[in-house]
């Protein structure tokens, strides 16, 4: 009886503990290194890099983070039925069972309230700024990335709402270069994701993703050809003009190689799909990334 009762107990704990455990993979922490662009605007403004700057910033990642994953988790409870067929996805916690739909869909929600609560009382812009993001992602989630072009595009701005939030936190103004480098960097991995997805799907896209229908290898090698010329450029405008030091200059060298470097990976070896993925698998890229984030510190410690 006593033995019962234990293997009751433990049960009921395991089953806890796994639902917990659920609840932290529906906000999928392995795509949040997205949300360190939120850093760009501290990086550059070096003068205001403090220690209340730098927790101010954390916060504000954790709380765009959470955010994020509010709309994870919403995804995952409309698409549960159809995840349980997929190969991959069925394995996610709400359609293997792992978490129930309702516990799921509360959790979001009451994370949702919790951190727009506390951006709000943080910055109320910075707050607003979370709503839009939830907002424009739903909206992405259920009609955008279904049309052509304006998929990419509303993936791109995704990425310009998390620098302008950076910005915002620390309240630093950003220059309309600054942007434009970001929307375009953005579009640049837009496309390349877009990219593997066909090449990976050989001709089967339509059951994977009906945008795909529309787009063609040799469409998306043009937009890449477009947006990476613009991005050069206007990086190295963005290192002449922006009322900063001269010397950001040398740092389009690994502005190019990190670019072509993506290109080499997205033509060569087929990766592409998740930019995250290959910023940490990938030595070069990961390299050319820190060599880029401390050149930055050094230049403005020294020539500012």
């Amino acid at each position: 009886m006593f033995t019962s009762r234990t293997n009751t107990v433990s049960s009921h704990t395991a089953g806890t503990g796994n639902t917990m455990t659920g609840l932290f993979k529906l906000l999928r922490p392995k795509q949040w290194t997205k949300n360190l662009l939120l850093f760009a605007a501290l990086l550059f403004s070096f003068e205001e890099i403090r220690t209340e700057t730098i927790l101010t910033t954390l916060l504000g990642f954790i709380l765009f983070s959470l955010v994020a994953g509010c709309v994870y988790i919403l995804n995952d409870y409309v698409d549960r039925d159809r995840d349980r067929q997929h190969p991959v996805k069925q394995f996610r916690p709400i359609a293997s069972g792992q978490v129930q739909p309702a516990y799921a869909l509360l959790f979001g929600i009451i994370l949702l309230i919790l951190s727009i609560g506390i951006a709000f009382v943080i910055n109320p812009l910075f707050g607003g700024l979370c709503i839009v993001y939830f907002l424009l992602n739903v909206s992405y989630s259920f009609v955008l990335k279904h049309l052509v072009i304006v998929d990419m595009m509303t993936i791109a701005a995704g990425f310009v709402l998390r620098a302008i939030a950076g910005g915002v936190l620390i309240h630093v103004p950003f220059t309309p270069w600054f942007l434009i480098c970001t929307m375009l960097l953005s579009l640049f991995l837009a496309i390349g994701k877009r990219r593997n997805e066909l090449t990976l799907l050989e001709g089967n896209t339509g059951s994977h993703r009906k945008v795909l229908d529309n787009y063609s290898v040799t469409l998306l090698d043009q937009f890449n050809t477009i947006v990476t010329t613009a991005t050069i450029i206007s990086y190295s405008l963005f290192t002449f003009t922006s009322d900063r030091t001269i010397h950001l200059m040398w740092t389009i060298p690994l502005v190019i190689y990190g670019m072509f470097r993506y290109l080499y990976l997205i033509h060569m070896k087929n990766q592409g799909g998740s930019p995250d993925r290959v910023l940490f698998e990938d030595k070069p890229i990961l390299v050319t990334v820190i060599l880029y984030v401390v050149s930055v510190v050094v230049i403005f410690a020294i020539f500012e």
